[in-house]
């Protein structure tokens, strides 16, 4: 029997392992999700929005297992106390715009006819969740989809293995039927099998492009719908009239939170060359802050990175980077516990350019780089020189100015001032590679129903 492992970046160690579901076990589950949806969508909307609210705030309860288990999962600090706050927030807006996203939309309710649009669940959906914010990234479309009367069978990833099982856990423990929300333990063939089958009505991954591309590989003549949140090279732009110190903290937290395994973590910033100086000296300060060390100590502010081959990827992007003539400004050190592993310290880069692949490609580690412009025309050609389109972080005090910059930025999300922050009641989408598809917000709720139309007509003489 094949076994899936968690692998913990902490020591290295098998902190988990489950066996994986046979194909034959993996259709029964969802052969039970399928039974259970009918059921489950005729139950009143407010009774789904509740129950769903009580296993989030059964899962809150469960903090004290939770937020150590994060640590040793995927490594980030007990300091930080697990990802309670955007669970928290995500769940409570999507509850509260719930009715008002799939009420019916009116067109006609006379004494001749009555027209109108509504939204029915899918069926089966099946969230495919990242080990980079495990129970935020999965809450986007658990929520949103139970709520709609949706069944959901979730798969996460083998470097978060035990959070599935929580969710599970908390939700069934607070009155959600077994068979309307289950997890489940897959490997990729036997995941590629069940979307090729036509198992599920909507598919909703988290992860990189190449899984993006291989979900879509697999769904290919089966019409599943499908949702992907891939990669990101989100930028920072930083203009002449910025609060600098402002945009100091939130970029620089923006880029190394998490050790910088964020979807819309800041990997390049562009600054006005009246401003560059100053940022740059300013960032690399506030990164040198850090306390690297083992996330089960409540002092350690930068955990390791979730995989020491995760690691190895920023270590190679930055080496190829520096032997092309960029220059970084942190001083190693500042951090002996980088291990050359999964502990990596955190890194500045200037002099570079969009000739080096850090520059270019999704870096998902502590390690920014940082340009001089001297014009929005130049800032905007270099942001939307990339393949990806996540978000795009504006710094100014001119809200018209962002505004029309932005417009012009290939990105799912233009921020002013802020970064690094998942807004529930906007929609969450990125153009390019970064995928396709929205979560969140009532778009969020469109996507995971599919409408159908009602014309009765009352009078045929």
């Amino acid at each position: 029997m094949a076994m899936i492992q968690c692998i913990s970046p902490v020591d290295g160690s098998v902190y988990a392992e489950r066996p994986a579901l046979s194909l034959d076990a993996a259709k029964d589950v969802v052969a039970r999700a399928r039974k259970a949806q009918k059921a489950w969508a005729r139950r009143p909307l407010e009774e789904r929005v509740q129950l769903v609210l009580k296993g989030v705030a059964r899962l809150n309860e469960m903090s004290d297992v939770v937020v150590p288990e994060l640590a040793w999962q995927m490594g980030r600090p007990v300091k930080y106390g697990g990802e309670y706050r955007g669970f928290n927030e995500r769940s409570n807006y999507v509850a509260s715009i719930a009715a008002d996203a799939l009420a019916p939309l009116v067109v006609e309710e006379s004494d001749r006819f009555e027209r109108r649009i509504e939204r029915e669940a899918h069926g089966v959906v099946f969230v495919v969740a990242p080990w980079n914010y495990p129970y935020m990234t999965a809450i986007n479309t658990i929520a949103p989809a139970l709520m709609a009367g949706n069944t959901v069978v979730l798969k996460h990833a083998s470097q978060t293995l035990l959070v599935g099982e929580r969710l599970v856990q908390a939700f069934v423990e607070a009155g959600v039927p077994d068979d309307v929300f289950q997890n489940v333990f897959l490997d990729h063939e036997t995941t590629s099998a069940l979307i090729a089958a036509g198992s599920f009505n909507f598919v909703n991954f988290t992860g990189s492009v190449e899984g993006g591309r291989s979900m879509e590989r697999a769904a290919a003549g089966t019409f599943t719908g499908l949702g992907l949140e891939l990669g990101g090279k989100d930028p920072g732009y930083v203009m002449e009239d910025a609060d600098l110190d402002a945009a100091v903290d939130t970029l620089m937290d923006g880029a190394t939170y998490n050790s910088g395994q964020c979807c819309c973590g800041i990997e390049r910033v562009y600054v006005h060359e009246s401003l560059y100086d100053a940022f740059v000296e300013k960032s690399v300060a506030w990164v040198s802050n850090y306390k690297l060390g083992s996330p089960l100590d409540p002092e350690t502010s930068l955990g390791p990175m979730a995989n020491k081959r995760f690691a190895k990827v920023v270590r190679e992007q930055i080496a190829d980077a520096v032997s092309k003539g960029a220059k970084a400004l942190v001083d190693p050190k500042l951090f002996p516990q980088d291990d050359g592993g999964a502990y990596l310290a955190p890194q500045v880069l200037v002099a570079v350019d969009h000739s080096m692949a850090f520059m270019r490609e999704e870096t998902f580690g502590p390690a920014v780089g940082i340009m001089k412009v001297k014009s929005d025309e130049e800032a905007l050609a270099l942001m939307n020189d990339s393949q990806y389109g996540l978000t795009a972080s504006l710094w100014t005090k001119d809200v018209e100015r962002a505004a029309r910059l932005g417009r012009d930025i290939e990105t799912g999300t233009v921020f002013m001032n802020r970064a690094d922050y998942l807004d529930p009641a906007l929609c969450w989408t990125g153009v390019k590679e970064t995928g396709r598809g929205g979560s969140l917000s009532i778009i969020g709720f469109q996507n995971l129903t599919r409408p159908k139309s009602f014309h009765l007509k009352k009078v045929t003489a």
